[in-house]
């Protein structure tokens, strides 16, 4: 057998290890992976040439998997809508009674303290740089909460962390450190498979580039920054998402922020998901192009703005528009939801509109191989105009991409600030994302098969504690599968409180609120990582049950099922 046909034959034994599951997709047996060697070594013996083939083969979604996917698509409204009266009441009512307060501690402040708002009145003919009514939320609500952000860590962020301690004398208005180091459970990072990690393959592989190409190039890569590297790196993401070629950007944001502008302009339409992220709306607003804004996953709302769009063109001239570009994500970050991409495309066939997909946190998270929310769809990549995605989350690195065909990226070499001006991506972030995408492409000799295994890893452990969370009757969000599982906890009192009741259980989570979520849908994130072990994953399911019933948020006691005491003979 020549090295060819082996080469062949280990990058399909990694892709694709299949394995009977239950209805939840949960491998059955204690250790689900104890028939996967730990090393592949013996399948790559030689090194092997890279597969000729550019663009990696779709696998085939069944019609009746396709169709339970867009039905779970259509679940979470109805279940919003469920949502007790007395529930939606309470919380308007609470955030109504903070807000009077609010203002009313404002009123009395100045005329008692008035050194405390001199930061907030003209001084010496200079306007305030923010008004009080501007900061209100800042100061009266998020201020009553800052204990629950931007808590300092140390170490690795991986499936636990080091959380230094800190207390505050003054209300949450300046915080000191206690000098103690906790270690919690992390289910607040993104790190989905597992590859922010201090050592290992992939940290021996950033270490040899560092030796080699130092540490960066110090210049833009319109300069002196495009190195042999970001070259090789480039292609390796244009293979991987199936796409003819990639731009490496080396911040996650600038990449929505920077290249949309250079794709659309004056006379062109952006129409644009209303809960896309807010890289996104900086991009499309930076553009220039006329923006309208279709409901959140809704194709028939989408297809209405589209038929208004091109009936009546653009304003006052009523010419056709230059472009239309639909702009959706791949995985809404906030909600746990994936796109409704199989008929996204079906009305990009219909009328012809560009598409731009942001896949930063379905790459690598998503689909049998990993490739994503096409790979998830069984949608061929080149249905898609403008691919997206950032190494931040399942590559354990910085930055991001866009993909898309060879015309659309020389393009973008030319005329994106992201590749003029910005500096070239760091050598060690490039080695970290080189060496974590060719694992979960089976490529890494001696790793070839742990990408399968995290791949595999991260869908048993999201699909095991979204479903726990519903037994034990919380109400969450997002579909099946989704590595995001938001909770909601509405009241704007129990937000906090979540975040603090999780600490003491040595827990570490995410809360969101109004203005990041709808006013009434306050929730708690959970991120689930392939670095999470089952012992991990029940300690927490116990832990967030006994914080459900001393906050009430069981809301769907009547669906409890009697599961929970044996979370641990699962």
């Amino acid at each position: 057998m020549g090295k060819g046909q082996r080469a062949v034959q280990a990058f399909k034994s990694t892709e694709f290890i299949e394995k009977p599951r239950d209805k939840d997709g949960l491998l059955f047996g204690e250790n689900p992976f104890k028939e996967v060697p730990s090393t592949s070594a013996s399948l790559l013996s030689e090194k092997s040439a890279t597969p000729a083939v550019t663009t990696p083969a779709v696998p085939t979604v069944s019609k009746e998997t396709l169709e339970a996917e867009l039905k779970d698509l259509s679940e979470e409204s109805k279940e919003l809508e469920a949502v007790p009266t007395f529930i939606l009441v309470t919380t308007y009512l609470s955030f109504l009674m903070l807000i009077v307060f609010a203002h009313t501690r404002d009123f009395f402040g100045k005329l008692f303290h008035p050194e405390q708002y001199l930061q907030l009145r003209e001084q010496n003919g200079y306007a305030p740089m923010v008004s009080d009514f501007e900061s209100l939320w800042t100061r009266r609500l998020y201020g009553r909460i800052r204990d629950c952000f931007n808590r300092p860590i140390t170490g690795v962020a991986g499936g636990h962390v080091n959380l230094l301690e800190r207390m505050s004398p003054d209300f949450n208005r300046t915080f000191e450190f206690t000098g103690r180091v906790r270690n919690v459970l992390n289910l607040a990072s993104y790190n989905y498979l597992g590859f922010a990690q201090s050592e290992g393959p992939c940290a021996d592989k950033v270490e040899e580039a560092m030796r080699e190409h130092g540490i960066t190039q110090a210049s833009t890569r319109a300069e002196a920054g495009c190195s042999k590297l970001l070259v090789e790196t480039e292609e390796m993401v244009a293979r991987f998402v199936g796409a003819e070629s990639a731009l490496i950007v080396s911040m996650g944001y600038a990449t929505n922020a920077l290249n949309m502008p250079a794709l659309v302009s004056k006379g062109c339409l952006i129409i644009s998901d209303e809960l896309n992220h807010s890289s996104l709306v900086s991009g499309a607003r930076l553009s220039g192009a006329t923006i309208r804004v279709f409901r959140h996953n809704n194709t028939r709302d989408l297809e209405k703005q589209l038929r208004r769009s091109i009936a009546q063109g653009q304003p006052r001239t009523h010419r056709p528009w230059k472009k239309i570009l639909v702009v959706v994500e791949g995985l809404y970050s906030m909600e746990g939801e994936f796109c409704n991409l199989p008929e996204i495309i079906e009305l990009r066939r219909k009328y012809g509109f560009y598409l731009y997909v942001d896949e930063a946190h379905s790459i690598g998270a998503l689909g049998k191989r990993g490739r994503g929310i096409c790979d998830h769809f069984g949608v061929d990549p080149r249905e898609v105009d403008v691919l997206m995605g950032t190494f931040t989350k399942s590559f354990g690195a910085a930055g991001g991409y866009v993909a898309g065909s060879k015309a659309l990226i020389d393009h973008l070499r030319l005329h994106s600030h992201s590749a003029v001006y910005a500096e070239a991506m760091s050598v060690p972030v490039l080695a970290q994302v080189s060496s974590s995408m060719r694992m979960i492409m089976g490529e890494d000799r001696e790793h070839a098969l742990e990408g399968q295994q995290r791949l595999d890893q991260l869908a048993i452990n999201s699909r095991y504690f979204a479903r726990r969370l519903v037994d034990m009757g919380f109400m969450t969000m997002g579909n099946p599968g989704s590595p995001v599982i938001p909770l909601l906890l509405f009241s704007p009192a129990k937000i906090p409180a979540f975040s603090r009741e999780c600490l003491k259980r040595n827990i570490a989570v995410v809360v969101v609120s109004y203005p990041a979520t709808p006013i009434i849908t306050g929730r708690v994130r959970f991120c689930i990582s392939a670095s999470h072990t089952r012992a991990d994953l029940d300690h927490a399911l116990e832990q967030i049950s006994e914080i459900g019933d001393l906050l009430m948020l069981k809301f769907h006691k009547d669906k409890v099922q009697p599961a929970l005491t044996h979370v641990k003979a699962d």
